[in-house]
């Protein structure tokens, strides 16, 4: 089975140099490259009275993404924000996995176990994670490791299929070779640079599969309008995989 996966540091809809809140940009660099499974990072969700005006059901709604998974990260006055994931296919379980170190600012990574329909009669179960690690060294390093000792994924089969996105903050490029590569995550074969989105230079974004699933091919959003729509650029990747076991 083949699938394609998109993950963006969306930055509250905000651009990143014109400042502007405009969630429809962020909705048609998505649309431009229609993927399977979307994990955003920095999604906000606005007080108005009494409700909550979430950017996830904003973007769900354009996009025409039924399933959905948000947990917020930060609370302030006026709201919060956190990490989502829009999905076209069935989402069967979700887990908020706190990574906050003491002082720092709060970080998670939100945990979606996806149905996959093969053919009839067949499905899989494809384990997506979906994180924004901080932005010390020290910091990403511990809170990966807190990761790949949490529940459940922990217990996971090594053949279970397996994919983890979103934003690494990854400034050096060192995680993936010190602490996932370790614990059998294979990333892309090159670092994509993804920040600032209006003239990248840092490789801040990425993902990484274990088990039964392959990433085919990845590249970074190249349209005009994801230049402006957030200050990081997406990155898509193209995966197979396997038949059920």
């Amino acid at each position: 089975m083949r699938l394609r996966m998109l993950t963006y540091n969306i930055h509250k809809c905000v651009g990143g140099v014109d400042r502007r809140l405009n969630p429809s940009r962020i909705a048609e660099t998505i649309a431009y490259y229609e993927p399977d499974i979307v994990l955003l990072q920095e999604v906000a969700s606005r007080k108005e009275g009494d409700r909550h005006k979430r950017q996830v059901d904003i973007l769900g709604d354009q996009l025409g993404y039924c399933h959905r998974a948000y947990f917020p990260n930060v609370t302030r006055r006026n709201g919060d924000y956190g990490n989502a994931i829009l999905s076209r296919h069935p989402i069967a379980e979700t887990n908020h996995i706190d990574l906050t170190l003491p002082l720092k600012k709060r970080r998670s990574v939100i945990h979606a176990r996806i149905r996959l329909h093969l053919k009839p009669g067949q499905e899989r179960t494809l384990n997506v994670y979906n994180l924004h690690l901080g932005l010390s060294g020290f910091e990403r390093k511990l809170q990966l490791r807190r990761f790949l000792a949490s529940q459940p994924f922990s217990h996971l089969h090594e053949l279970a299929p397996i994919v983890v996105g979103g934003d690494f903050n990854d400034v050096w490029g060192t995680l993936g070779e010190k602490i996932l590569e370790p614990a059998d995550f294979r990333g892309a074969p090159q670092r994509l640079f993804t920040f600032p989105a209006f003239l990248p230079v840092r490789a801040l974004d990425a993902f990484y599969v274990r088990g039964d699933i392959q990433m085919t091919q990845v590249q970074r959003a190249r349209i005009e309008v994801s230049r402006r729509a957030s200050d990081h650029l997406p990155l898509i990747a193209d995966m197979v995989l396997g038949p059920a076991l």
